[in-house]
């Protein structure tokens, strides 16, 4: 089993990166093969760069529309206390009794 896994992953490679096995083999200029090769490389290196990047901006991404989204609750409980109860925002009202500056 861990034999044709192994032979698997050797072809797979071999068909990527072996220039004499993979398609690029029919590209006459070794040279010019090789080039294909190296921006293929530097084109995937970028990409899972970018990916991973991605992956871990999610985190930071994620609490800051957190903190967004709080402020905008925060702000529509603030208005809406405002509009219905403003006798709440008068100083000191949690610690007088009910009706001093009514």
């Amino acid at each position: 089993m861990f034999e044709r896994i192994s032979a698997n992953i050797v072809y797979a490679w071999d068909f990527i990166f072996n220039h004499e096995v993979s398609p690029l083999r029919n590209i006459p200029d070794v040279a010019v093969r090789h080039y294909v090769l190296q921006a293929l490389g530097f084109m995937w290196a970028v990409s899972f760069s970018l990916a991973i990047g991605s992956y871990t901006f999610f985190a930071a991404s994620l609490v800051g529309h957190t903190v967004l989204i709080a402020a905008v609750a925060i702000t529509v409980a603030t208005l809406t206390t405002a509009a219905r109860s403003p006798q709440v925002f008068l100083r000191g009202a949690g610690r007088r009794g009910d009706g001093e500056h009514e």
